[in-house]
């Protein structure tokens, strides 16, 4: 066995990305403080070929250092826009026809492992704030709420590895 080298990989330009087909996912970032998480699911965002990223709130947008940092360019080839309040970047997506996803510990949630999403349906996924999650206001305007099964002693994963499990389990589901 023997480590790839980048060249054999053959990933996409920032072009190629720009013009490939999307996965119908978009994500909705309610409130995110660290600016470290926002680099790492664009980074995520790009391995999966989101259609567009929502910073809302008081979420850091691009071009800064840390978010950088941990995108290692994602902010380049994965479409964003900033949203002064997350429930503006909801009502966009529902009137474009996207089933709205709080990622969330929620009474009537749907365990992920147990989420069948439609081949070719297009879902956003709201990832909130690291320490109250996604805002009440939020959910209220969600579809559904999906829960991330856990089976220690903590309450919930760090948002940027919840949206890395959440968008691949969502991803190979759709797409695979």
């Amino acid at each position: 066995m023997r480590k790839l080298k980048i060249s054999e990989l053959k990933r996409k330009s920032v072009t190629e990305f720009r013009n490939a087909e999307k996965s119908g996912i978009v994500i909705i970032l309610d409130n995110v403080r660290s600016l470290n998480n926002i680099g790492s699911i664009f980074r995520t965002a790009d391995a999966f070929l989101v259609d567009h990223i929502c910073l809302c709130g008081i979420t850091a947008t691009p071009p800064h250092r840390d978010i950088h940092k941990t995108a290692l360019g994602a902010t380049e080839s994965v479409a964003w826009s900033h949203f002064s309040d997350t429930t503006d970047a909801i009502i966009k997506f529902k009137e474009e026809g996207y089933i709205i996803v709080s990622i969330e510990q929620v009474e009537g949630s749907v365990m992920l492992d147990r989420f069948n999403p439609e081949k070719g349906g297009r879902y956003a996924l709201i990832f909130g704030h690291e320490v109250k999650g996604v805002t009440p206001e939020a959910v209220n305007m969600s579809d559904m709420a999906i829960e991330i099964p856990q089976f220690g002693t903590k309450h919930s994963f760090n948002i940027a590895v919840s949206a890395g499990i959440a968008l691949w389990d969502i991803f190979r589901k759709m797409m695979l």
